[in-house]
């Protein structure tokens, strides 16, 4: 898909009335070359409140999968249908370029297996996926709606077609880490 992701930022100008700071296609678009994926980081947030008056692009930065502690991020995801160029590639691999480690303490039924301590809204805007978990997998479609709460899964598109998913990660407390607190 080679749509880029139109970003509108709003903010206030110096008499306090409301203005759109920028707009244009997001710029931090990058393909990750062991999966083909192409992720664009729309925004970023670095604390909880945010702050909402820094006047910069807070999105112009390097960075993996995971928010920031006490932050949240917000990325478009497309997704290749699974090819067998990006199926043989290692699970360490994947781990390695999402900037993620393997903290799941389950084996890996797929490569893309991964996990963060976040709260995960993930809205599907176009296409089909296949969101498979440590046990089960379910079909998604354009319109459905995922809440992960620092579950073990990969994204799998087994579909003819790219999928266009907006993800919105929240910093939480790891469920798996803090058993009995």
């Amino acid at each position: 898909m080679d749509t880029p992701i139109r970003r509108i930022v709003t903010g206030h100008n110096a008499q306090g009335m409301a203005v759109v700071e920028m707009d244009s296609p997001a710029p931090n678009r990058q393909v990750r070359s062991a999966t083909g994926l192409v992720s664009t980081l729309v925004w970023v947030t670095d604390e909880t409140p945010a702050k909402m008056d820094l006047k910069i692009d807070r999105a112009d930065r390097t960075m993996g999968v995971p928010p920031p502690a006490n932050g949240s991020v917000l990325r478009v995801v497309d997704f290749p249908p699974v090819v067998a160029e990006n199926t043989a590639v290692s699970q360490a691999d994947v781990l390695k370029e999402m900037g993620v480690s393997d903290s799941s303490g389950q084996p890996a039924r797929h490569a893309y297996m991964h996990r963060t301590a976040s709260v995960d809204y993930a809205i599907v805007m176009s296409g089909e996926i296949d969101m498979l978990m440590d046990e089960g997998e379910v079909h998604l479609k354009t319109g459905d709606i995922v809440v992960q709460q620092g579950t073990n899964h990969a994204w799998v598109n087994n579909s003819q077609a790219m999928c266009r998913i907006a993800f919105v990660l929240i910093d939480g407390i790891d469920p798996l880490k803090n058993k009995g607190a």
